[in-house]
């Protein structure tokens, strides 16, 4: 059962980072396109122009590929660049090309704007995401231009880049959960490596690609694309960005939707622990759909417990000797444990992980590395996208937690009562920001949002990235008469494309005809 190239597509564009650091204030240092006009600077850009063009073949940064097919009814893509400041505090200083791709509505006299999306990460290109997943949004471009873009620092906009493709090869082959000092010596080592790589490549760029100066960039984007108001559809991390932006800009906020929403309470430690927990639990889900089936499950055990004791012991003969993968790169722990993760972002993808899990307790690693290779962004071709770079960046420069691998370590205990499989991956992570050179600026992000029109805000009870729990969270923290709950009972990544019709329902017209639905609806 190989995976086609658009299914790696929607793996790696689904993706979050297992094995990296995973919110800012809202400086009042920076200028505010939405209202500091007085600069010639800001000025200038606020009336800058868009020069439409067809869309180019995605960059090696974006992922590589041809460019994006045709939509339904012949339509093309159109891609552009705006222009932002480097630094939100000096508009009228150096600026940063932020790649665009939009494509028109439908219906030009029912129009309502532009639909501004952003698929997660964060490090997800936009340019490349909204072309793959068009067909599940095309119902809203009956009445919006739908728009996205890569963020700075990401993809084609001035995108971070910290090794070259040889050296990640070796980078993500690496144990990231050290079993004695000298492993810990060999991880840090790299990490340091790894950091002072990117500061070697885009060291003015890294102070200024964290989410408030991203939620200044979709202001100015509102502006120059001719909005009152900002429409959103935010994913995963979007559902951060949304809501920073929706703090920032209150007044601004249009018709917004968060999706498969990240809790803005959560710091770096409870961040990472809450995905081992939903991680686990979509392992749990996996696994007991595998009892159901019985015979015609290829894997072995009678229980949960008893196939997931087989994951386990895997993962553990994997730490101790890889096994043959694809060409001459072999299957480790490390990344099988990515491969996994990866395959439980949707229920789709759980016979890939099925198949893969069997193959490689066969001595075959090829399928278990190949979704490890989309979650890291490594195309068949053996480049790399900076998906997993922007991510480490982004992440690093929000976040203000510097944790040791020492204090990761003492952590470990909590970790793994959470997740036996994704436990000691969670609490390493920890420390992936340890070594950068660039200091964060937040514990959390504030998304309260008074005076903001309502938000969808709809939440997966079988997400593993985006526990369910955080969609709660982010409607208390968006405050009173701002966030609507709705709520998905449902497996994988995500609501919106997760099949239900009740939610594409509730959500279409909410975008489409400004419908608000009670806060508290459930869909199945």
């Amino acid at each position: 059962m190989p995976i086609s190239a658009s299914q790696r597509a929607a793996l790696l564009t689904a993706a979050t980072v297992l094995l990296a650091a995973g919110c800012s204030d809202s400086g009042d240092d920076a200028a505010d396109p939405g209202t500091a006009t007085g600069s010639a600077g800001l000025s200038a850009l606020t009336s800058q122009k868009l020069s439409w063009a067809p869309c180019p073949a995605p960059s090696a940064a974006e992922g590589g590929g041809p460019p994006p097919s045709p939509l339904p009814g012949g339509a093309t893509w159109e891609c552009s660049f705006l222009q932002a400041p480097l630094d939100w505090a000096d508009p009228e200083g150096e600026t940063v090309e932020l790649a665009l791709i939009r494509a028109r509505a439908r219906d030009a006299s029912k129009r309502i704007g532009s639909l501004v999306f952003n698929f997660g990460g964060p490090g997800g290109s936009g340019v490349t995401a909204l072309p793959g997943f068009a067909a599940d949004y095309e119902s809203l471009r009956s009445r919006y231009d739908l728009v996205s873009f890569d963020p700075r620092g990401v993809g084609r906009s001035d995108p971070v880049e910290c090794a070259t493709d040889k050296e990640l090869d070796a980078y993500y082959a690496l144990d990231f959960t050290p079993d004695d000092t000298a492993e810990e010596r060999t991880l840090s080592d790299a990490q340091k490596r790894y950091a002072k790589g990117c500061e070697r490549d885009a060291g003015a760029v890294l102070p200024h690609v964290g989410t408030e100066n991203a939620a200044r960039d979709m202001d100015l984007m509102r502006q120059v694309l001719g909005d009152e108001k900002l429409h959103y559809f935010g994913i995963s991390y979007g559902t951060e960005l949304g809501g920073v932006y929706a703090h920032m800009f209150p007044k601004n906020v249009g018709r917004a939707v968060f999706d498969a929403v990240v809790d803005p309470e959560a710091g770096v430690e409870d961040g990472a622990l809450g995905q081992a927990k939903g991680f686990q639990l979509a392992l749990d889900n996996f696994a007991q759909d595998c009892v159901d089936r019985g015979d015609e499950c290829s894997l072995p055990g009678g229980s949960v417990a008893e196939i997931e004791a087989g994951i386990t012991d895997l993962l553990t003969a994997l730490d101790k000797k890889p096994i043959p993968g694809i060409g001459d790169r072999e299957l480790t722990q490390t990344q099988a444990t990515n491969g996994i993760a990866q395959a439980l972002y949707s229920k789709e993808f759980w016979p890939y992980l099925e198949q893969g899990l069997d193959a490689a307790d066969g001595g075959d690693g090829a399928l278990l590395l190949s979704l490890s290779d989309s979650m890291n962004g490594r195309g068949e071709n053996g480049s790399y996208s900076n998906i997993q770079a922007a991510n480490a960046a982004i992440n690093c420069v929000d976040f203000k937690e510097r944790y040791t691998l020492g204090q990761a370590k003492e952590r470990l205990g909590q970790f793994r009562e959470a997740s036996p499989v994704f436990g000691d991956f969670m609490g390493w992570s920890l420390a992936s920001c340890s070594q950068w050179p660039v200091p964060g600026v937040w514990e959390h992000p504030d998304v309260s949002a008074p005076g903001s029109a309502p938000i969808l805000v709809v939440g997966n009870t079988g997400d593993p990235a985006t526990p369910y729990e955080g969609a709660r969270s982010m409607v208390e923290a968006l405050g009173k008469g701002v966030g609507v709950e709705v709520t998905y009972e449902g497996e994988g990544h995500g609501a919106y494309n997760g099949g239900s019709a009740c939610v594409k329902k509730t959500v279409d017209e909410y975008l489409l005809a400004g419908k608000v639905p009670a806060s508290g609806t459930v869909c199945k």
